[in-house]
């Protein structure tokens, strides 16, 4: 895979393929590499885009570093990735906590340079509360230190385990192997995932200057789906859409759908 190096001196790897223009940034979320995106990447190329999907520090083929295990620097790793390959006119998806990436490059950096971000079942706020009822199951700001220290809890809720058996043999199928998984259990991803559950994203989903798509699952085994509606509530350049009989990994659950939605959203170059 091509590499760039951030400001603070980390190695990233990214795939690139299609034609030269319009880009989109594929994102992946906690501890996926960027091939979980394949089936968005051959539909995409397929309908004319250039597609670079990226592994973000710590994930997939890129350097594993103990800094910057905080969404401000994954935020940044974005913004120097699209330096490197001196990209305008970007659209970003991100899928879970690749969401959150996205709206951080947008916190600080603004949407110049995109021209739509799209959020696969990513809540733009994982703490619930009673003015936010659309967070993480059981998290509130009474549970949120050390909600996360033993990983990502089973919720009991959402699409059953069994139902994800057959995407993910579709994927090692396409891939001719089974994706290299990041590690949840090392320090930078603790660390990461603390940060990333006590983010708020909606002021910068609200203020984004450009369309943006939030798409959810409808049986998320995270977070109710209601949350895509709420988000873009005072945008009106927001869109929600809600994938049916869907789990988190929508991009993998239903990717047919997934593609439908992205390009109905999008179009065609």
């Amino acid at each position: 895979m091509p590499t760039f190096v951030t400001d603070d001196g980390v190695t990233l790897a990214y795939t690139d393929t299609g034609g030269p223009n319009p880009a989109i940034v594929l994102i992946a979320g906690f501890c996926a590499p960027a091939t979980t995106w394949v089936f968005q990447q051959d539909a995409l190329v397929d309908a004319g885009y250039r597609v670079i999907a990226w592994d973000r520090r710590c994930h997939g083929e890129s350097e594993s570093p103990e800094h910057g295990a905080t969404m401000d620097r994954h935020g940044r790793d974005l913004h120097d990735l699209l330096d490197a390959l001196a990209l305008e006119n970007v659209a970003l998806i991100g899928g879970s906590m690749g969401a959150s990436t996205a709206w951080s490059y947008v916190d600080t950096f603004g949407t110049d340079r995109l021209r739509a971000v799209v959020s696969i079942d990513q809540t733009p706020k994982m703490v619930s509360d009673a003015d936010w009822p659309y967070g993480f199951h059981g998290l509130t700001e009474a549970t949120v230190d050390g909600f996360f220290d033993g990983g990502i809890p089973d919720t009991g809720r959402g699409r059953p385990t069994r139902k994800s058996v057959m995407p993910m043999a579709k994927l090692a199928l396409r891939l001719r192997g089974v994706p290299r998984m990041a590690s949840p259990d090392t320090a930078p991803m603790r660390a990461l995932l603390d940060d990333h559950a006590r983010r708020d994203w909606r002021g910068t989903i609200a203020g984004a200057e450009v369309p943006v798509l939030m798409l959810a699952a409808r049986d998320s085994q995270f977070w109710p789906a209601e949350h895509s509606a709420a988000a873009v509530a005072d945008n009106p350049l927001g869109q929600s859409v809600v994938i049916e009989d869907c789990g988190h990994a929508a991009n993998l659950d239903r990717p047919d759908a997934v593609n439908a939605a992205l390009l109905d959203f999008m179009g065609r170059p």
